[in-house]
């Protein structure tokens, strides 16, 4: 999913809504949803993500919008202790996809919106979250004023994404996008008073071909046989065996004030060099 002003169609991690035209097609689950279904059952196989934003922003008995839900893959965890959920996404073919996986899930609702105009009265949600969607610097402005909107006083907006500076997966990435500048980017959630932790995770494919069919859907052709070659190497031969990659992550969270002023934590501010463990226990 890629801003518009990046330099690559392939770069699928940066892409969904964008400045000047609203929303543009994400070359990975637009187009190859089967994959991308395939790839987020690899992600995060240890659930540290999960377990860092639950200790940032707990969302039990509370209501949640999933922004860029995609096709509903993590609303279903959400479901688990949420009061309530809601996933909100521009594709039409991925809102029916949502529908059909929370179907039978109590309190899960799916809405057709953008980010920047979501289908969701004022204050009525204690947390936004966006996993690799929309928020990736400098444009995302629309976003965040429509998120502080929708959330209550002393709600949060949580945003994912993934960690360019985290090897080697941020070394692919760079790859395709070179003119992606990650201090410019922490320094402009800093402003916005973002707090950023740094995750570090593992993906697991069950075998080769699977990996092979997430980084065919994530990088360049060039990019993406670089990257096989690479796993391959890390976890040696063999077709039908597991494979695992580790991938940095970044979680930058950001509360509504209770009050007048926002109170912010800078020890743990969105700087180039902010961190914490990266295994959260």
């Amino acid at each position: 999913m890629v801003p518009a002003t990046a330099p690559t169609e392939y770069a699928g991690h940066v892409i969904r809504f964008v400045r000047r035209a609203e929303i543009l097609p994400s070359p990975n689950i637009w187009y190859h949803p089967d994959a991308y279904e395939l790839e987020n059952h690899a992600q995060d196989v240890g659930g540290e993500l999960w377990r860092t934003l639950r200790a940032e922003v707990d969302w039990a008995g509370k209501d949640v919008v999933d922004v860029g839900c995609g096709d509903g893959f993590h609303l279903p965890l959400f479901a688990e202790t949420a009061r309530s959920v809601v996933g909100v996404e521009p594709h039409p073919p991925l809102v029916r996809r949502a529908r059909r996986r929370v179907n039978e899930i109590t309190g899960v609702n799916v809405k057709q919106g953008a980010a920047q105009r979501l289908p969701l009265a004022s204050a009525s949600v204690d947390l936004v979250h966006a996993r690799t969607a929309y928020f990736f610097g400098r444009g995302c402005e629309p976003g965040l004023n429509e998120a502080d909107r929708v959330l209550r006083k002393g709600g949060a907006l949580a945003i994912v994404d993934l960690d360019v500076r985290h090897q080697p997966y941020g070394d692919w990435m760079r790859a395709d996008l070179p003119d992606y500048d990650p201090a410019d980017v922490d320094r402009f959630f800093a402003e916005q008073g973002f707090r950023c932790l740094r995750v570090e995770t593992i993906w697991r494919f069950e075998n080769l071909a699977a990996a092979e069919s997430a980084l065919r859907i994530e990088f360049s052709p060039s990019v993406a046989e670089r990257a096989i070659g690479e796993v391959v190497r890390r976890n040696g031969a063999g077709p039908a065996r597991p494979l695992t990659v580790p991938v940095g992550y970044r979680v930058l969270v950001r509360e509504k004030p209770s009050g007048l002023v926002r109170l912010t934590r800078p020890a743990h501010s969105a700087g180039p060099d902010s961190s914490i463990s990266p295994r959260i226990p």
